[in-house]
């Protein structure tokens, strides 16, 4: 009876195993890490970090604030001089 359950499902256990090794469903812990670094490398190329994000932050309302006053001198010295009728 043993011999017939085994002959019976045989088949069955190379296709599955067939599969596996073919897909490469289990991987190897090098493998994992190789793939973890080509992750971390393309992250890093791709985004900023947090730190980055904030200086860069920053730097824009620096420049807002820059911007905000050179308008309003700009206002200030056409209302001055006449230009601005309104």
């Amino acid at each position: 009876m043993d011999k017939e359950i085994f002959y019976r499902y045989a088949p069955v256990v190379i296709v599955c195993l067939a599969l596996i090794f073919q897909y490469n469903l289990f991987v190897t812990p090098e493998k994992l890490e190789q793939t973890h670094r080509e992750i971390l490398t393309e992250v890093a190329q791709v985004y900023i970090t947090k730190s980055e994000f904030g200086n860069v932050k920053e730097q824009l309302a620096d420049i807002n604030k820059k911007v905000d006053k050179i308008y309003d001198t700009l206002i200030n010295e056409r209302s001055f001089d006449g230009f601005n009728r309104n």
